[in-house]
């Protein structure tokens, strides 16, 4: 088992005990290891006492655990306005933005897409490409997606932040 995926596993009952939904668990090594915790709340907020409350309860279930057995930092943080898009719901609920999307397995020779995000449909990922072309991504090939930085995603974060 990959050691993020056991780690996540460990830390998301605790998470969502406190009201916080994980998005992303990934782990850096080299010189000065990171593992990054990435979590929010069910209305997508994560303020800085919210990391804080995170941090502590995922530092104490890793004392415990010790799943990395070597020395390193642990970062927690929100998602962002570029966030990752790591969860079938995350491709709903930002559907009429733009992303970028790789996948493990190659659909049509391609791995990486970019295009308006149009949700989802029996478990693909629907994207609309420059082109006007619509693709069906499987969500299980799923490598990585995130938002990208567009004016339409700031305005959208900037009206958000103010309800």
């Amino acid at each position: 088992m990959d050691p993020t995926t056991k780690i996540a596993d460990l830390i998301e009952p605790t998470l969502q005990d406190l009201g916080y939904e994980l998005v992303r668990v990934t782990f850096t090594g080299g010189e000065n290891p990171v593992l990054q915790v990435m979590a929010e709340k069910a209305d997508g907020t994560m303020t800085i006492d919210g990391c804080e409350e995170v941090s502590h309860a995922v530092s104490a279930i890793l004392d415990v655990e010790d799943p990395i057995s070597d020395a390193y930092n642990l970062e927690v943080s929100s998602p962002g306005i570029d966030r990752p898009l790591t969860r079938l719901k995350d491709f709903e609920k930002w559907a009429g933005f733009e992303a970028k999307v790789e996948l493990d397995e190659a659909v049509n020779g391609q791995r990486r897409y970019r295009g308006k995000l149009l949700g989802v449909e029996d478990e693909n990922i629907l994207v609309l490409d420059s082109a006007g072309e619509k693709w069906e991504l499987p969500f299980s090939d799923l490598r990585k997606a995130k938002l990208v930085l567009t004016d339409e995603l700031i305005a959208a974060s900037q009206s958000s932040n103010k309800s």
